[in-house]
């Protein structure tokens, strides 16, 4: 994300620099994946590789793509699906079958990949999502992290007030933490304390970061009675890079909610 979203170098409009990259607008870029990845589905593993890489594209999150000889060839079928990208070239697809458990056209393959792609030959990716389990070594995960791609979090500088648009208070702190991750806007992350609005929750809302891990989200009721759904979230259990800020909460800074820092 942080190479191939603005300002990254990769970009369609990457940040100032002195320097010009002499190529194509939408841009290719793999990187490996050092570890061993596994995927399984209805029990049985059906990739196991070492030699899986990260592959970056101009606008896109990174897709991981594994060998397609470190998949058992006896779960694959290959369909009739078929996609075309201009930068890589033909996709067919393969459809994986363990059982009675079948991830429908859960790989892709570029057969005859365009030359400038031409490095892609003979690998798979891989719809993450359409396994029962992806294992980044012996850790259960959902995804894999970009490389490229930080969190960072500091301590505030300064009062931190949080608002409903219409002016009711939600949150006061001197305690707020700021955290940055890379190509997104920062987000302040305050003490449940210091949330002077009342929390619902948390709700059935979920959502997942590779590099924050899980969020819980709740719902801000203000003082009028008024209800924003998920207009909050919490890393109740996140990942080393996000520790510190677990168990505060966070607001989105959009049609619900505005942070005044002073």
């Amino acid at each position: 994300m942080s190479l191939t979203h603005a300002p990254g170098p990769l970009a369609g409009e990457p940040g100032p620099a002195n320097y010009a990259i002499d190529g194509p607008r939408h841009r290719l870029l793999a990187t490996p994946l050092p570890r061993r990845v596994r995927a399984e589905l209805g029990g049985e593993t059906v990739i196991d590789t070492e030699g899986s890489i990260l592959v970056h594209e101009t606008g896109l999150k990174p897709a991981l793509y594994v060998p397609l000889a470190d998949v058992r060839a006896d779960a694959l079928t290959r369909t009739d699906h078929a996609t075309h990208c201009p930068f890589k070239g033909d996709a067919s697809y393969r459809t994986v079958t363990v059982g009675d458990r079948v991830a429908e056209n859960a790989l892709w393959v570029y057969d005859e990949p365009l030359a400038p792609a031409a490095w892609l030959d003979g690998y798979a990716g891989v719809y993450l999502e359409r396994f029962d389990r992806r294992l980044d070594e012996d850790d259960e995960v959902q995804g894999f992290p970009d490389p490229y791609h930080r969190v960072d979090v500091r301590r505030a500088a300064g009062h931190v007030e949080v608002t409903a648009k219409d002016g009711q208070a939600i949150a006061s702190s001197d305690r707020a933490l700021v955290l940055s991750e890379t190509a997104l806007p920062n987000r302040q992350y305050l003490p449940s304390e210091d949330v002077t609005a009342t929390l619902h929750g948390p709700t059935e809302t979920t959502s997942w970061c590779p590099y924050k891990g899980t969020a819980t989200y709740w719902t801000v009721e203000l003082a009028d009675g008024t209800r924003l759904e998920d207009a909050a979230w919490s890393y109740e259990d996140p990942y080393a890079e996000a520790t510190r800020v677990k168990g505060l909460v966070s607001f989105w800074g959009d049609a619900h909610t505005a942070f005044i820092r002073s």
